[in-house]
């Protein structure tokens, strides 16, 4: 069943935190009326807590308390603007050509196409402050499943051995979350389940060293999770931790000033060989029933319309395109505000969709060309999210007045692990080959031209700039655009320039400081170990 385990979790009231917006806070446990001994006395309240970690992604605070508390009501006021993926994907897409949101007065939304973002800026803070509230869960899962805890409440045999697989999990969960605070904020505050609680501030991390951190702890649990496509849907198997950690490796000369791209192949290839394969159709990738394309998705935030109510996550991107109408998206209609610059529309010879299918533009009614960044109906738009299931029919949770979607967001899947071992051959990565790496871009796209060849690529054509673009077009919409450009050395300079880049309407390049988002002022204020990120 999908969602199983998020279900489970929201049956009952596990936990509930009370977070708040300093990391002075980040060393306590999540407390409530409801003591440790009782939520964790069995084994299906470990796995009910557990439910709870994995809910906190896909979960705000306003849901008629189902779900956790608003991250931090004085940061950002606003149910759907604290989910975290909403907050996450906004500044992985709305720094870049690939989005633009109309509605400047939403908090935090201005500056972040013009690259002029401040310490105090709303969105930039949720982030920051959400992925504590995980990491904040993950912790203290950790500390309550140690062996001595579960031998401690006469929990033993079958049971125990379990609880130990869901602390891996959550070992798994903190390292994506750490993963990114690092991507994002470069160095951020550092706590885990050794850290002292409720004394004390804690220490900042540099980015080097929480890179050998995030490492350590995914290969440390490597072989402690369960084997790939063997755990519930929705949970972290090792393929989660491969993936997560090839993503890593991608990016290692950024994060740490070392080249891994042999590192990269390596887990690539461990994916490779663990029976994924391609979803045949592009378009089923992000659609309501995309639980069962397991032969690709390798994890993913998991939506359900009857118990993830929010404005963020999946809604937002099937209800946030500007102009797209309710009987595409399966939803009760647009808010007007998501759009694409026409630089991203131009990495597509044919914007129809006709030739490559992943070209899900929608031009009704509106401009190629953004002459005016909030205004909504310069820049296509795009209707790559659609609450319908393959064979067209309703959701299968459907909500009944159009509102919340069942769609669930791809973290990792197989397609973004082709393009990680062809970027790293490319970039002189061992244990892989040209040859391979050009097959995998052509089944990318033999699938994207409808299983025809007739947009694949020969070896001549097979460069970085190819790889860049071709992500563009694979990946648009799953939150990677940043990570990627920056990478590329694109993000900040003048070597690529879109639509109101750096607030002109022709695009600039900008500070280095914006290749980092910069640490909270709230945080500044309240931790005197904390020291800004250069140029903030």
């Amino acid at each position: 069943m999908k969602n199983k385990i998020l279900k489970a979790g929201l049956m009952v009231l596990v936990i509930l935190i009370y977070f708040v917006s300093c990391t002075e806070k980040l060393n306590l446990v999540p407390t409530n009326d409801i003591t440790a001994d009782a939520v964790y006395n069995t084994a299906a309240g470990y796995k009910q807590a557990l439910a709870k970690v994995y809910g906190a992604f896909a979960l705000t605070g306003n849901t008629g308390g189902t779900g956790s508390p608003d991250i931090s009501p004085q940061i950002i006021n606003d149910e759907g603007n604290s989910d975290f993926l909403r907050l996450y994907w906004n500044l992985q897409e709305l720094t870049t050509d690939e989005g633009s949101w109309t509605w400047q007065n939403d908090a935090g939304i201005r500056g972040l196409k013009e690259m002029s973002w401040s310490a105090n800026n709303p969105i930039v803070s949720g982030v920051y402050y959400r992925a504590f509230y995980q990491i904040t869960l993950c912790n203290d899962f950790i500390r309550q499943s140690a062996d001595d805890k579960v031998s401690g409440r006469g929990i033993s045999g079958a049971d125990a051995d379990e609880i130990k697989k869901y602390r891996v999990e959550a070992r798994f969960l903190r390292a994506f979350q750490y993963w990114v605070l690092m991507d994002l904020y470069a160095n951020p505050p550092f706590v885990d389940e050794n850290s002292p609680v409720a004394t004390g501030l804690p220490p900042q991390i540099s980015r080097t060293d929480l890179f050998a951190y995030i490492e350590s702890e995914l290969k440390a649990i490597e072989t402690e999770l369960v084997p790939a496509k063997t755990n519930e849907y929705g949970r972290a198997d090792q393929a989660a931790a491969w993936a997560l950690l090839a993503r890593l490796y991608l990016n290692a000369k950024v994060y740490s000033g070392t080249e891994r791209y042999t590192d990269a192949i390596t887990y690539c290839n461990k994916i490779t060989s663990a029976s994924y394969t391609l979803h045949p159709n592009y378009r089923n990738l992000t659609i309501a029933d995309n639980h069962l394309n397991t032969e690709e998705n390798i994890f993913t935030i998991n939506y359900d319309a009857k118990y993830t109510q929010n404005w963020g996550g999946t809604t937002y991107l099937a209800h946030g395109p500007a102009a797209v109408p309710g009987s595409i998206s399966g939803t009760s209609g647009n808010w007007g505000g998501l759009r694409h610059t026409q630089q991203f529309v131009g990495l597509f010879s044919d914007p129809s969709g006709n030739t490559d299918t992943r070209a899900q533009f929608y031009t009704s009614g509106q401009n190629l060309e953004m002459k005016e960044l909030y205004t909504g109906t310069d820049g296509y738009s795009s209707s790559k999210y659609r609450n319908y299931t393959r064979t067209g029919a309703p959701a299968p949770n459907a909500d009944p007045n159009g509102n919340w979607t069942d769609i669930d967001f791809p973290l990792f899947r197989l397609g973004e692990i082709y393009l990680i071992y062809a970027e790293a051959v490319l970039r002189g990565g061992t244990g892989g080959s040209s040859t391979q790496a050009l097959s995998y871009i052509n089944m990318l796209r033999t699938r994207a031209y409808g299983g025809s060849t007739s947009g694949n690529i020969g070896a001549g054509s097979l460069t970085l700039d190819f790889i860049l673009d071709e992500r563009g077009r694979e990946l648009y919409y799953e939150a990677h655009r940043r990570t990627d450009l920056i990478r590329y050395e694109k993000f900040v300079t003048g070597a690529y320039l879109w639509a109101w880049k750096g607030g002109t309407a022709a695009g600039r390049s900008v500070d280095a400081r914006y290749n980092n988002f910069p640490i909270p002022a709230t945080d500044l204020s309240s931790n005197p170990n904390l020291k800004q990120n250069s140029g903030y």
